[in-house]
């Protein structure tokens, strides 16, 4: 059991484990060895979940941990809890700590397993008692709520065989209605301070979907928006390649595709052969549809996405061969999805939180 006492010497940190976490996060190591250091030692993740998180190649990231190992040998570090008045400066690197403790618990990237609650649990845990110790970071405020909001779907994300179940087909009266309410108002907290971050962004983007009614009530204009407020604050492939999927949506695939296909550096990011497989299936390219999922296929790791693959790519092969047969093919294409921007009042709106108030 957690020790919930603190004594002077210890920072003012009521957890052994967040103690742990605090002390690994050394300012003489660079961000991400720290981040990294810490999953490995602390947490326990395997170099190989790792370097998954960190879309590099195992044996990189192997190397980066030893240089980290030795940099604290070489450099004398002092393993020992800061105190009080420098948690400040680790806390950024805390919080990514506990955000791929979580990535890697929502959507594990090996295994059998494609939830691990246990993982999804302990980050939440971590993330409150960070929350209860600054309340009044909007950052600490907008990873709790982020991790609440993207929680609350996790017993409609697989379906009774253990198979994963997309966004817009889960059943959302299986959603933890209790964690979403938390976690909007959470957000809503947070983005009144007029600081908004990364965690808050993405917080407002996952409480534009846990507030959806219905799938066809998502606001996708909307998380289009916030995902370039993001690409802005956090630019990166992965968050240009979750524009491009909103974008698909609110814009149409076309659009989607076009700036999927600008994206660089995830030629081996399995996701980003998956997305691109789902746009051009839904546009009627079947043929190259095909070619993405078994891309995808071949790069994926995790148990259950290669289900969802192989779904995906058999039902393309099918609707393929159905269409060889028809002599008027293009009547039978699939319509692509657009989204419609809703103004019910009783929703709440993240549109316009990043316009200063004068």
């Amino acid at each position: 059991m957690a020790d919930t006492s603190a004594r002077p010497d210890q920072g003012g940190l009521p957890d052994d484990r967040l103690r742990l976490i605090y002390t690994c996060c050394h300012p003489a190591l660079p961000v991400e060895a720290r981040v990294a250091l810490t999953l490995r030692t602390v947490l326990g993740l395997t170099t190989g979940e790792i370097a998954r998180a960190f879309l590099v190649a195992e044996p990189a990231m192997a190397q980066r941990l030893v240089r980290a190992k030795r940099k604290i040998r070489q450099a004398g570090v002092p393993y020992r809890v800061p105190p009080a008045h420098l948690l400040a400066e680790r806390t950024a690197s805390v919080l990514g700590v506990v955000y791929l403790l979580f990535n890697e618990g929502y959507a594990a990237t090996e295994g059998s397993d494609p939830v691990r609650s246990g993982l999804c649990g302990e980050a939440i845990r971590l993330a409150r008692l960070l929350h209860d110790l600054a309340p009044d970071d909007p950052e600490v405020t907008g990873l709790l709520a982020l991790l609440l909001l993207q929680h609350s779907r996790h017993a409609a994300r697989t379906d009774g065989a253990g198979d994963l179940v997309a966004l817009e087909d889960q059943d959302r009266s299986r959603w933890d209605r209790a964690a979403i309410a938390e976690g909007a108002a959470l957000v809503d907290e947070a983005l009144r301070r007029g600081e908004p971050g990364p965690y808050q962004v993405q917080a407002a983007i996952a409480a534009c979907h846990g507030t959806a009614r219905t799938a066809g009530e998502t606001d996708w204009p909307q998380i289009a928006a916030l995902y370039g407020r993001l690409e802005a604050m956090s630019p990166g492939p992965v968050v240009r390649l979750n524009r491009a999927v909103a974008v698909a949506m609110a814009d149409g695939a076309l659009a989607g595709l076009a700036l999927v296909d600008r994206v660089e550096g995830l030629e081996g990011y399995h996701l980003l052969h998956a997305t691109r497989a789902d746009l051009l299936r839904r546009l009627g390219r079947r043929e190259e549809a095909a070619a993405a999922y078994r891309e995808a296929l071949a790069l994926s790791r995790a148990d259950a996405d290669r289900r969802y693959l192989a779904r995906r790519l058999g039902e393309v092969r099918r609707a393929a061969d159905a269409v060889a047969d028809d002599p008027q093919p293009a009547a039978r294409r699939e319509p692509i999805p657009g989204a419609v921007l809703h103004t019910d009042p009783d929703r709440p709106s993240y549109r316009l939180v990043f316009i200063p108030h004068r």
